[in-house]
């Protein structure tokens, strides 16, 4: 991996992934940090990558490396940690029970990853999904659901539906720069995950394949 890719590239990536899954768009504008439990799936989710070997920690920090480097290194994996617990944040809804089943969905799925060994391409392509999947949930679906309605049979159906769930579904209306601003985050955060170094070997059917990285 190039120096400028290390000190340049990825931190202003992850930083910018920070930056922008915080942000929630006004009036007024606010920032929102990550809560507890999204610092837990953040931590998941980092393990996640590691295991798999999409990031190798050795090639970041390694006491055969310049103390810069180190530096440089820590800040990657600092600003990584941070960047997917953000990203985690904007997947789930801010209250009710889609907030509950999205964080436990989530929460099961890192887990199943980290339990079942997947490697860097299976596991890039689970991310892939599952963030795509949560995304089409909070800003499609349930901003549909949550908007004000237009017309009368639109808001009685919408009525009926909040009667049928007990008004554990709807949301608080977000405006339209949110889905862009989310969909932004998620795809510079996948870019970053393509571009951290990775281990110099990957799983197969029978064993390990060592393999020199790029």
């Amino acid at each position: 991996m190039s120096a400028v890719r290390e000190a340049i590239v990825l931190p202003l990536l992850f930083l910018t992934v920070v930056l922008c899954g915080a942000m929630r768009p006004g009036p007024p504008v606010a920032f929102v940090p990550p809560s507890p439990f999204a610092l837990v799936l953040g931590v998941l989710l980092l393990a996640a990558l590691v295991q798999s070997g999409t990031l190798a920690p050795a090639r970041l920090v390694d006491g055969r490396r310049s103390a810069l480097a180190n530096a440089n290194g820590s800040v990657v994996l600092v600003t990584l940690f941070l960047a997917g617990a953000q990203v985690v944040t904007v997947l789930i809804p801010p209250a009710g029970g889609p907030a509950v089943v999205l964080g436990l969905t989530l929460l099961v799925l890192l887990s199943l990853l980290l339990a079942l060994g997947a490697d860097r391409v299976r596991l890039l392509r689970g991310l892939l999904i599952a963030f795509g999947a949560a995304f089409t949930l909070r800003y499609v679906v349930l901003a549909a659901l949550s908007a004000p309605a237009q017309g009368r049979v639109t808001r009685a159906l919408q009525l009926l539906f909040e009667g049928a769930t007990l008004g554990a579904v709807s949301q608080p209306p977000e405006p339209a720069a949110a889905g862009y601003l989310a969909f932004a985050t998620l795809a510079a955060y996948l870019v970053g995950l393509a571009l951290l170094p990775a281990a110099g070997w990957t799983f197969t059917r029978v064993g390990v394949d060592r393999r020199l990285a790029d």
